[in-house]
């Protein structure tokens, strides 16, 4: 069996889906790597290491995509910029794996069902201990949360520690996280660790530990969320009204912010708007909003996705692809991710899908010509197909 490594093609993407340390994993169970020559390059792995460690460099990406399975951090679907593009290289019988955002649009996913691949999506896979060390989503949002603290303290012109100075006292920033999940709570992490005075708001009061256990203070506001979290853990879409009762009990504690970063994401949906531009306004000058929902709309009303822009005196960052600005870190996170789970599914060398198997059940989402995911199914309101437990290798 061949795994191919293509270079990623998305604009500005630096990382890799597999780095020279992973490929001996492969070689022990009899798994070939063919890495595209320069893949690696701009997340600092050139080319000699993944020699080093055993990997067959090849010279286009036409020879990556021929291999049994193609990994990717950004396949077409979470690549809405040149992922069209390696639609014709794929082939019927052939593995894919990598994000797809398959909750995104039906055309995309209809595309590479089309193709004939079988193709598994990364960020489907499910909460369970097992596949704790496959979750790629959890490890990118880690980043993020990390990356958008470091760009909030670069932009805000104060510092974030207190400090005692022959010049006075220097008070510490107040910092505002709003949504505490992964990538949250890094970012709470991060601030304290930077000396910031960390406060965070979640409408699932079961996070408030966990804030409280990185030195957060837990902002509890008079009013309670319907079915907060869904079975996987994560925070559940609530109606208008909540949201509106919501942005009128955080207005005061975002005016008292120095940094809001905001991470209140909803699978398939828009992201909810949690600070308005009255909000914004009542923000002191020079303050910074990071809103790491920009791709998906925003959690700010003034947010514009992959922009910067100064309202009321305030920086709003509307950062995507963070992951991405620490490509080295952020491709060896992921690709001991992906190798888990790839290693998963190999018996004898050989990839085995066994859709009895939650992990592998959870994450395929085509399967010979069809869209085969129940969830993704129903999402998109598509019938049910007559068969959902054929097996294939």
């Amino acid at each position: 069996m061949i795994v191919g490594v293509p270079r990623e093609s998305f604009p500005g993407e630096r990382r890799v889906a597999l780095i020279p340390a992973v490929i001996p994993s492969y070689t022990k169970v009899g798994v070939e790597v063919w890495v595209e020559a320069g893949a690696g390059l701009e997340a600092g792995y050139p080319d000699a290491q993944y020699i080093d460690k055993g990997a067959k460099i090849v010279a286009t990406r036409e020879e990556a995509f021929r291999a049994d399975v193609v990994v990717q951090v950004l396949c077409y679907g979470s690549n809405d910029k040149t992922g069209a593009a390696d639609l014709p290289l794929l082939h019927r019988g052939q593995a894919l794996i990598g994000f797809l955002r398959p909750l995104g649009d039906i055309q995309s996913v209809q595309a590479i069902a089309q193709t004939g691949v079988s193709a598994f999506s990364v960020e489907l896979m499910p909460r369970i201990t097992r596949a704790q060390s496959m979750d790629a989503l959890s490890s990118m949002s880690t980043i993020a949360g990390y990356k958008a603290v470091v760009i909030a303290a670069d932009t805000l012109p104060r510092i974030f520690p207190m400090l005692t100075t022959a010049a006075g006292t220097i008070t510490p920033s107040r910092v505002l996280v709003i949504g505490a999940g992964v990538a949250g709570l890094q970012a709470i992490a991060t601030a304290r660790r930077l000396g910031a005075v960390v406060s965070a708001y979640d409408l699932r009061p079961a996070v408030k530990e966990q804030v409280h256990s990185l030195g957060g203070r837990f902002v509890e506001l008079p009013i309670e969320a319907a079915d907060a979290q869904d079975a996987g853990g994560y925070a559940k879409a609530q109606d208008e009204s909540f949201y509106q009762r919501q942005r009128e009990l955080l207005g005061k504690v975002v005016a008292e912010s120095d940094v809001v970063i905001t991470t209140a994401v909803v699978p398939g949906k828009k992201s909810p708007v949690l600070v308005t531009k009255e909000m914004v306004a009542g923000m002191a000058p020079g303050s910074v909003i990071v809103d790491l929902a920009a791709e998906r709309g925003g959690n700010c009303e003034l947010t514009q996705t992959a922009e910067q822009v100064v309202e009321h005196g305030v920086t709003i960052m509307g950062a995507i692809n963070l992951a991405s600005t620490v490509p080295y870190h952020a491709s060896q996170m992921y690709s001991k991710n992906v190798t888990n789970f790839l290693l998963h599914m190999v018996k004898d060398g050989k990839l085995v899908l066994d859709l009895q198997d939650e992990i592998t059940r959870s994450t395929l989402i085509t399967q010979g010509g069809e869209v085969v995911n129940p969830r993704v199914r129903e999402f998109y309101s598509l019938p049910a197909l007559v068969s959902q437990s054929k097996e294939a290798s």
